[in-house]
């Protein structure tokens, strides 16, 4: 039987034994000394341990020892139990256990208690408004109730409050903010794993458990490398990324903070960057490795490459990682939820908009960013128009919170402080040390293509134009702006002509590029001798490793343009006839259609400003800085305003619009741009059934977020209007509320993958 005696209890679960509880009294301090523990890294374990010992407070109020006795018959599963039936049959109601905590701090400590209130009060529901949390402290009721019972000594017991010393100043753009929700991760994840150690009965910490010490990584990383250098052909290219990875590693023990790796792309940035962060976190005793890279659709790949190296101690954590999949454990599943693992592989939009976010599942990780190498691949991808948030947070975090921050691109960005002659600017990163000692002399020796630009930067040229020059290459890839812009393009170039576009899933993209690569060795070794030509849109521009003589590219962003001759001759391998090196040739072109209003068009007008008359080599990496310089200067680099809604001196001490600056900083908006997803039945061989069993097994049994990764690489993303017209012809199969899969495989073609009768609209997603 369930103990009913006067102990207070904070949990309960079902065992073979019966019912067993979990003593509030232990959870309070439990969670108070883990949480010590997380916030030691940023000099905050004062404020963390109080709001631990704080935070489940209400509890000991009567009636929520009542209604958690009461909720005795929940699935041993659920760690706060809250809502239902109890046993007696009755509905239950929510009790509130979170404002009695809140209040307290704010009565025992004044305006520094705000701060432990905001933390305590958000616990469950999330982070929130100023107002919202204004509201929240209005329940001295429930405070009034938890004093009502016998409270074990020390649990009140503050002493005096805790200096208030916001790393940075709490008047610093993000500062305060940035704190705040680092302890909030700190009390959350102490939360989470004391409620889970006690709720699985160890099971789940014990998964938790056992990755590879860094050293150990380290070696293996090391042994990979010593391989590869002695299986690499004595190649131009390959000695220099063998230099690459020298100045890597030697400037792996210069002090921590901000740098750069600014290497030509195939230059070997990924292993190379991954060893300077191996060798900077042996040299400054840092906890993990986080890569983040921009886009999900090549963080597999590198992620592989990873695991292949470093084995399980590599989590993926991303929108598109299969829990059911070859890369994922039950301990990295785990891993994934507070990134407590030695190498963890995430994507812009999860480590950014963590960064920024109100829920206690995106806040839970961010603790352990603290001490950490943080390398931002492809850092030319960067959002403008939440530029300005982003390089706050980074100072922040290197300065600040022990993180040091590689930069690694082929086209390095202008994210230094600037101030134009309007009064606006930029707050940058200012002290960014460049590994690379002679960008110049190595972009020099790495060049491998030349490109041609337009005569004329106004004169449009028809898709039937660019489609008969491009047939008189063997070996060819365009690179094209918009989805339309690849299908017009497309149906102009002869029969088996390839097509990559953001209306395949990233299934078929991924089975397409795959046959690309091995069509592109078959050919170098003679063995091939059908014309490879193919047209994409920029999803092949970062992270895919092929390789054309030949590459189209329509007008777009100089750093675009740089992407796309990435692909030309990428290995150094093209020769004339007499054997002697000659260069790949990329061909800029105006497309007959502009670029879709929007970041697309200002890096257009950027590049045609720039280029407008210049005689020099385009993908010169000096041109880059001016480049940036231009674009970003034409785009709001703050334009949800997160600045405003994080600004201390708005609000009364010690608040902030917290939630609502998460709800703005959303890197990929769907919902606000009007796009929805559609799971597509697409087979990568007359065999796979993998996308109607994940449908039907959700059809089945219902939302579960395994399967929904599962199913992610299924999707495909639509405007809403294209979504709407789907859904009236009844092409599309309500599988569960709110989740919509094609009917049949009718309108989902082998090669150009989600048929539309209606164009799409020129604002639609280019990718």
């Amino acid at each position: 039987m369930l103990d009913r005696g006067t102990e207070a209890i904070a949990h309960v679960r079902q065992t073979s034994d019966g019912w067993q509880t979990h003593s509030l009294d232990g959870h309070l301090r439990a969670v108070a000394m883990l949480a010590d523990a997380f916030a030691c890294g940023f000099g905050a374990s004062d404020w963390a341990r109080l709001a631990g010992l704080w935070h489940d407070l209400g509890k000991y109020a009567p009636d929520f020892q009542h209604y958690i006795r009461d909720a005795s018959g929940y699935e041993r599963e659920q760690a706060h139990v809250e809502e239902g039936r109890g046993v007696d049959g009755k509905p239950r109601q929510r009790v509130d256990h979170s404002a009695a905590g809140a209040i307290h701090a704010v009565d025992r400590l004044g305006t520094a208690g705000i701060v432990i209130a905001n933390l305590i009060a958000a616990h469950h529901a999330g982070l929130y408004d100023a107002t919202d949390l204004e509201r929240r402290l209005q329940s001295r009721d429930r405070l009034d109730l938890a004093l009502s019972a016998t409270l074990p000594s020390g649990v009140l017991d503050s002493g005096n409050a805790p200096a208030l010393a916001v790393p940075g100043g709490a008047s610093a753009p993000g500062a305060y903010a940035l704190w705040l929700r680092m302890l909030f991760s700190c009390l959350v994840d102490a939360d989470f794993l004391d409620t889970e150690r006690f709720m699985d009965e160890g099971t789940k910490a014990g998964h938790r458990a056992g990755f590879p010490a860094f050293p150990t990584l380290k070696v293996a990383l090391d042994r990979h490398l010593t391989v590869v250098a002695q299986q690499s052909k004595p190649t131009a290219v390959n000695r220099l990324r063998a230099q690459v990875l020298q100045d890597c590693r030697r400037a792996a023990a210069e002090r921590a903070g901000l740098f750069s790796l600014t290497v030509p792309t195939g230059g070997g940035k990924t292993l190379s960057s991954l060893a300077f962060a191996f060798d900077h976190a042996a040299v400054h005793a840092k906890r993990r490795v986080i890569y983040v890279i921009p886009y999900t659709s090549i963080i597999e790949q590198a992620a592989k490459v990873f695991r292949d190296v470093l084995g399980d101690a590599v989590v993926e954590h991303h929108s598109n990682a299969d829990a059911a999949g070859d890369g994922e454990t039950s301990k990295s599943r785990l891993a994934s939820e507070n990134w407590d693992a030695p190498v963890i592989v995430t994507t812009n939009v999860q480590f950014f908009e963590s960064l920024f976010a109100a829920r206690t599942s995106s806040c839970r990780k961010l603790h352990n960013i603290v001490d950490s190498v943080v390398v931002l691949d492809e850092a030319q991808l960067l959002p403008p128009a939440f530029l300005q948030p982003i390089l706050d947070v980074l100072n922040l975090l290197a300065r600040h919170y022990g993180v040091t921050v590689l930069l690694c691109t082929a086209t390095q960005p202008a994210l230094g402080t600037k101030r134009y002659f309007d009064g606006r600017g930029l707050r940058g990163l200012d002290d960014v040390r460049e590994i690379m000692p002679d960008s110049a002399a190595l972009y020099a020796a790495l060049k491998r293509v030349e490109v041609a630009l337009p005569e004329d930067f106004h004169a449009r040229r028809s898709w039937v134009d660019v489609a008969q020059e491009m047939v008189g290459h063997d070996d060819v890839l365009a690179i094209v702006n918009r989805r339309t812009d690849a299908r017009e393009l497309h149906s102009k170039l002869p029969e088996g002509t390839l097509h990559l576009s953001g209306l395949m899933c990233a299934a078929h993209r991924t089975k397409v590029i795959d046959t690309i690569k091995q069509r592109l060795e078959s050919r170098h070794r003679g063995e091939d001798k059908e014309p490879l030509r193919v047209v994409s849109t920029q999803l092949v521009e970062a992270g895919v490793d092929i390789d054309f003589p030949v590459v189209y590219r329509a007008l777009a962003g100089l750093d675009s343009i740089a992407q796309a001759a990435g692909r030309c001759n990428r290995e150094g391998r093209l020769c004339d006839a007499s054997g002697q090196a000659r260069l790949g040739k990329v061909v800029v072109f105006v497309p007959e259609t502009a670029a879709p209003p929007g970041l697309l068009r200002q890096g257009e007008q950027a590049t045609i400003s720039l280029l407008t008359g210049y005689v020099g080599d385009p993908l010169d990496h000096q041109l880059f800085e001016d480049y940036f310089t231009q674009l970003y200067r034409g785009c709001d680099l703050d334009e949800k305003k997160i600045g405003d809604e994080l600004d201390p001196h708005k609000f009364r001490p010690g608040t902030l619009n917290l939630r609502s600056a998460a709800d703005k900083f959303r890197l990929i908006d769907n919902e606000e741009s009007g796009y929805r997803s559609v799971y597509v039945p697409y087979r990568r061989d007359a065999a796979d059934e993998e996308f109607a069993i994940a449908v039907g097994t959700l059809r089945k049994d219902g939302v579960q977020r395994w399967l929904l990764r599962k199913l992610q690489r299924y999707s495909v993303n639509l405007p809403g209007r294209q979504f709407d017209l789907l859904l009236r012809r009844g092409d599309l199969d309500e599988v569960i509320p709110g989740i919509f899969a094609l009917k049949t495989d009718a309108q989902y073609d082998e090669c150009l993958g989600l048929l539309l009768n209606e164009p799409l609209s020129p604002s639609q997603l280019c990718a």
